[in-house]
Formats: structure tokens, sequence, C-alpha cells
């Protein structure tokens, strides 16, 4: 495993430990979804760290969504705007905007790896 590689994997399992701070401070009529987005994020963890090729799209959309759905929702707005109750907001914005700007970045470092080796 190369060096980005350990980053890349590294930010998934960082979002694993966060999302798991978060899901007991999400609203209870969401925890099924709390729990499936998790799970694949411990999915893409592993997979990430089997073979990177499977796994380059779904980090992209999962980012993604993720940022858009933090954004998009009144309710996480309102607990990053006011810091209030404190301990959700940060995890709300750690977990949904600075750890997944870095798996954006450290998936398309990774991918320019991977398409740099093929091409050669």
């Amino acid at each position: 495993m190369n060096s980005v590689q350990k980053y890349l994997v590294s930010t998934l399992a960082a979002i694993c430990i966060v999302g798991a701070f978060g899901i007991p401070l999400g609203a209870p009529k969401f925890f099924t979804e709390a729990i499936i987005l998790e799970l694949s994020f411990i999915a893409l963890t592993a997979i990430s760290f089997k073979n990177f090729r499977y796994a380059y799209i779904p980090n992209f959309v999962i980012a993604i969504v993720v940022i858009i759905g933090n954004t998009v929702s009144p309710k996480h707005l309102e607990i990053m705007s006011t810091l209030n109750p404190f301990y959700n907001a940060v995890v709300l914005f750690v977990g949904g905007y600075v750890l997944q700007i870095l798996l954006l970045v450290t998936n398309g470092l990774m991918l320019k790896q991977y398409r740099k080796t093929i091409t050669k």
C-alpha cells in the first residue's frame, strides 16, 4: 500500500470514527439511515484498503452526497451556525465538511496516481 492510499484509508477510518460518535446525537427517526451510511463508509474503507480501483467512484459520490445533505438540511445548518449543542455542531462540521473534503482530495490524488500507473 502506497502513502496516498494510506492517507485515503486513514481518512475513511476517521470518518467512521466521527460517524460512530455522531449516530447517538442524531434524530432517532434517522437511526436506520445513519447506520446504513456508517456501514457504507466501513465498506469503502475495506474496499479502498484492498483494491482502490473499485472504490474511487463511490468515494466521490458518497462524499458529495454527505456535503450536499449537510448543506441543505436546515436543522444541520442551524446547529452548526449557533453551535448549540456544541458537541453536535463539532461532529457535524468535522464529519460533514472537513473529513469529506479531505476524502475528496485524497481520493482525487489516489485516482491521479492510479491513472498514472495505468498509462505507463
